[in-house]
């Protein structure tokens, strides 16, 4: 997978000491499911959580801004120990500031991980701009790489592995599974 990529994105992944996701269309499938009561329901890739648990592992900082506030996604971040969540942000940019601020690291460290327009903000200012396969068209001129895999279907996984190969972590993180 990682041989495919050009080198100029490996030698950005390299770099990375943060990773930013949007949520709707990137940990999700960008679906919404309401019940009768409002109650609202998502569903979550596993891979992609243990992909953001590697990177917490080797001591990559995960952030997700989100224009939707959701309790769901709430959860499911505490669940996975993302402190740096940011719900309900029409303008992302005054989040990602914030999160610059809080890590202490420069925007050419950082990759990001979209879908669609609300996300250009960031995506323009990082060092490693990210879409997944099925994001919206108007994005892509804005980003370093695309992904194979869909939004909430893998894709924020594929990220994570990437960046941890370049960065020479993840041959030691299968072997650990493998002793």
């Amino acid at each position: 997978m990682v041989d495919k990529l050009n080198s100029e994105i490996l030698e950005k992944a390299k770099k990375i000491e943060l990773l930013v996701l949007d949520v709707d269309g990137v940990l999700t499938d960008a679906r919404l499911f309401f019940d009768n009561k409002g109650q609202e329901y998502k569903g979550f890739n596993t891979q992609d959580g243990l992909g953001i648990r590697l990177m917490q592992r080797v001591g990559i900082k995960v952030a997700v801004i989100s224009g939707r506030a959701s309790k769901p996604v709430a959860l499911r971040m505490k669940n996975l120990g993302i402190e740096l969540v940011y719900l309900g942000q029409s303008d992302k940019r005054i989040a990602f500031k914030e999160i610059l601020a809080t890590v202490g690291c420069g925007a050419e460290q950082v990759a990001y991980v979209g879908d669609d327009l609300i996300d250009l903000p960031v995506l323009t200012q990082v060092g490693l701009p990210i879409a997944v396969q099925d994001a919206n068209e108007f994005i892509l001129p804005y980003v370093a790489w695309q992904t194979k895999a869909l939004g909430g279907q893998g894709a924020v996984r594929e990220v994570c592995d990437v960046i941890l190969q370049a960065q020479n972590q993840l041959d030691a993180i299968v072997a650990s599974y493998c002793a």
